[in-house]
């Protein structure tokens, strides 16, 4: 079977004047799992999934085989779900700090070093629980700890003076103002089940442009951060949600290094659905993917669908759109840097194009 995707969003800012009249969004192409793997062994996907999924790959992992082990009506041993929660803790700083960095902004050999550091210490965090020692797995979180104070992050969520990410978000400052979201919503852990049944009923359909009652929440940093505390619509700009990745950064290193620190609920959550039916939810970097499985009596795939937070960010009647649309934007290539630095906030797992046309111009 020979197929092709098209791997990456394009968006289009319709401008009037100074001010985002209209934002049209075409999302990428998706692979159509259950064509691809109708009829195989379920077990035999595991090792395909890295070479599908090549961004948050271990999230992707981690939700096939929970769905797997619904569907079949078993649950994981204590130290397995333990384990999860690790590596994709570790997989979630790791991309956190991927989209902070890498190929949006210039590092010096300083900072390319320690997010080198980072990836390798989540490599080792990622293996069989039972392969690396204990002894080797405190020095991959002191590791990973030494890196990200490298790179300014600090334990208080504090950032170091001069920095390249202190100067990233103060340049984002004052470029982009936003009209007020009149009631934003974010997805969470109890709107799971309704999206599994939808996922399962009704196909691609549903995960190439979900909702939730017509609603399309965000998920990710920003709607984990709205979960934590009360924020405003109107300070969801590309600097604060820097900000808010940041944060999450130290949070996460915290976490791994003390493993008692409050994350959120339902990081890994897995659901039976009847014989042969599960699902599971895994809260990775950009948000909330799901998977959902139908097996036969042999464990044999009959539907395989997935769903992935870019499909709801990158909605075309979603938060990202919601944010743009009345916006006024400064003059000239600040403004147009604005906008492509809040895209960037939302941070797509796939990549993408941004073209600014005038609306008279239609």
């Amino acid at each position: 079977m020979s197929l092709s995707f098209r791997n990456e969003i394009d968006i289009t800012v319709w401008l009037s004047g100074a001010t985002i009249a209209d934002v049209a969004i075409q999302p990428r192409s998706r692979p159509p799992l259950t064509r691809l793997f109708a009829g195989k062994p379920a077990a035999s996907l595991l090792p395909v999934l890295p070479r599908l999924f090549s961004l948050c790959s271990v999230a992707h992992q981690v939700a096939f085989l929970s769905a797997v082990e619904a569907a079949q009506g078993q649950e994981a041993a204590p130290a397995t779900v333990r384990h999860r929660l690790t590596v994709v803790v570790a997989e979630r700083l790791t991309e956190l700090l991927r989209g902070l960095f890498v190929g949006r902004r210039g590092l010096d050999g300083t900072s390319a070093a320690a997010v080198r550091a980072v990836m390798q210490a989540s490599a080792l965090l990622g293996g069989p629980s039972e392969a690396v020692p204990q002894a080797l797995r405190r020095d991959a979180v002191a590791q990973i700890r030494t890196a990200v104070g490298t790179l300014g992050i600090s334990e208080d969520h504090a950032l170091a003076s001069g920095s390249a990410l202190a100067a990233s978000v103060e340049g984002c400052d004052g470029k982009l103002v936003s009209q007020p979201v009149a009631e934003p919503s974010f997805l969470t852990a109890a709107n799971d089940l309704d999206i599994v049944a939808r996922l399962l009923a009704d196909g691609a359909a549903y995960s190439d442009a979900p909702d939730l009652c017509g609603q399309i929440p965000e998920t990710g940093v920003w709607a984990r951060k709205a979960h934590r505390e009360e924020i405003s619509s109107t300070a969801a700009g590309p600097a604060a949600r820097l900000r808010a990745r940041i944060a999450e950064v130290a949070q996460l290193c915290t976490w791994l290094d003390h493993g008692d620190a409050d994350l959120e609920h339902g990081i890994v959550a897995s659901y039976r659905l009847g014989a042969g039916k599960g699902a599971a939810a895994v809260e990775c970097a950009r948000g909330r993917l799901y998977h959902a499985v139908v097996l036969d009596d042999e464990d044999r795939i009959v539907n395989f669908e997935f769903l992935a937070p870019t499909e709801w960010n990158f909605h075309a009647r979603g938060p990202l759109v919601q944010i743009l649309k009345g916006a006024t934007l400064a003059a000239g290539r600040p403004g147009q840097d604005a906008v492509r630095a809040l895209v960037g906030s939302f941070d797509p797992c796939v990549g993408f194009s941004l073209d600014f046309r005038e609306a008279g111009h239609a």
